[in-house]
């Protein structure tokens, strides 16, 4: 849970911390083998049934943490099987990104409706008056519902005057906004990745840590270790995110602690992506499309063309702004190695699409990088402010992509730019099940001349599944950054003449 320091919350934290030492002491690394008696130390479990268990589920989350698969539960095979094949500079995600640990997974109930104790048995029996199956009985004076029967309308708790039946589902699944999640055959969460997008939500919301993604950190230390110039390209969501004293200029500081060459703020790539997306709705809106939708978010987008495959003309074909910055460093210096950091699971699928894996070679999330800082024992709040720091570059436009809504608001500002003569109607979602809800309406026309804005995650990027910070104290973070740019239009930054040598490049 985000903002919420749990148990959770504090494994991730200790193995993303351990991978990130392994990678930068070097050396044999079959000690992996120790780490799970170090994360998890003693002969008694404290969250498990046993302390075996507990260590095996660290053991899959270090293996996935490296870029590894999970090991078959049925075949003995060490901790670090395929370790030294990992240890390279650069290793692109082996699908799947999103993993189920099946062992670690509580086997949650599925989505039912559950009578409790609070049912006061009053006469009227509104529950059983309105149930279209006659699911509901009276026995001893209170309800009781007939699963066979049961056809989960949620009508009973719709109408009960007590709030007595509760409607009960799987964290995960309700998270879910693709409806990717079902069970096996032990009752168990099972991903179809036919139909997921890698938000990450179900990740942030099981509470047993049975999810996780794959990470890059071990490839990224690699790299950095080799001497190669590697530019880390950080996302406005970024403000807040590792403590309220960190500024921007103290992260900069860090993050050249932990080896990377430079760091610049990927607002610029938002700056950029709001003067495509403007152009694109002034020359094709009306007239060509009914509609136009942002691009920014890779998971809104991948939904978008997977269940509503005729609107994807619709999306705008502006490149997001990781790809637009990671595009902008490579022109600088082609041998460069970007690291994308931001707060996104979703983004290390984009990532690894075949027409931007040249360009952006690593992605991780802020929670991976806070593993990084614990691993060499930066202590980011009392650090001396860098100079000559290159995060002041974006707009208050680029920066207010991190938040639900802010994307939209910059493209309809740079819109009233171009042709101050053109309304701009806008209507956003955030998380998925709002996201289809809103496609639906545009399908059926109730949003022709509209600019549209999808984000996978409920409150937008701040929101993400790699996020430090609680999403109400973030939004009110970016707010205070957005304002503490020294310009606030996206087209009054200096980097718009590099589109069109971008677009010479055949790069846009």
């Amino acid at each position: 849970m985000r903002g919420i320091y749990s148990s959770v919350t504090d494994m991730r934290r200790k193995v993303f911390t351990e991978v990130a030492r392994l990678a930068y002491e070097g050396g044999d690394y079959s000690r992996m083998e120790d780490l799970p008696y170090k994360i998890v130390p003693g002969d008694v479990a404290i969250h498990r049934e046993s302390i075996f268990l507990e260590r095996a589920i660290v053991e899959e989350r270090l293996r996935l943490a490296m870029g590894l698969p999970l090991r078959s539960v049925s075949e003995h095979a060490p901790v670090s099987k395929g370790v030294n094949e990992s240890a390279i500079a650069e290793k692109y995600y082996d699908p799947p990104l999103i993993n189920i640990i099946s062992f670690a997974c509580n086997a949650c109930p599925t989505m039912h409706y559950h009578v409790t104790e609070i049912c006061q048995g009053c006469f009227e029996n509104p529950c059983k008056e309105v149930c279209p199956k006659d699911a509901i009985s009276i026995r001893h004076g209170k309800s009781v519902i007939d699963m066979d029967k049961c056809i989960k309308c949620g009508r009973c708790k719709d109408v009960c005057p007590y709030h007595a039946i509760l409607k009960v589902e799987r964290p995960c699944a309700r998270a879910c906004g693709m409806d990717a999640i079902g069970s096996d055959e032990h009752g168990r969460a099972k991903i179809d990745y036919d139909k997921c997008v890698s938000c990450g939500m179900c990740l942030v919301n099981c509470p047993f840590g049975a999810i996780a993604d794959k990470g890059q950190i071990f490839q990224l230390i690699h790299a950095i270790k080799t001497g190669k110039k590697v530019v880390a390209i950080v996302a406005p969501a970024f403000y807040g995110q590792f403590g309220q004293r960190v500024t921007p200029e103290k992260l900069t500081y860090a993050m050249k602690c932990l080896g990377f060459d430079s760091v610049v703020e990927v607002a610029v790539g938002a700056d950029l992506c709001t003067v495509e997306e403007a152009k694109d709705f002034v020359e094709n809106v009306p007239d060509k499309l009914n509609f136009l939708a942002t691009s920014c978010c890779p998971a809104w987008s991948v939904m978008a063309k997977k269940l509503f495959p005729e609107l994807a003309k619709n999306i705008s074909m502006a490149l997001t702004p990781m790809v637009l910055t990671a595009r902008l460093e490579k022109k600088k210096d082609p041998d460069c190695l970007i690291a994308f950091i931001g707060p996104c699971s979703a983004k290390k699928l984009e990532a690894s699409r075949r027409t931007i894996r040249s360009h952006v070679d690593f992605v991780l999330t802020f929670e991976e990088l806070m593993g990084m800082f614990a691993a060499k024992d930066v202590d980011l709040e009392n650090i001396p402010d860098s100079e000559n720091v290159p995060l002041n570059e974006g707009t208050g436009a680029g920066r207010g992509f991190a938040v639900s809504g802010g994307v939209a608001s910059a493209v309809a500002d740079e819109i009233k730019r171009i042709a101050p003569e053109r309304e701009v109607k806008i209507a956003s979602a955030q998380g998925l099940h709002e996201c289809k809800k809103l496609l639906t309406l545009a399908r059926a026309g109730k949003y022709d001349g509209y600019l549209l804005e999808g984000m996978g995650c409920p409150g937008g990027c701040i929101a993400g599944a790699g996020t430090l910070c609680a999403v109400n104290k973030a939004a009110a973070g970016i707010e205070k950054y957005k304002k503490q740019a020294d310009k606030q239009l996206a087209s009054d930054t200096e980097y718009v003449a590099d589109l069109e040598l971008l677009e010479k490049d055949d790069l846009l």
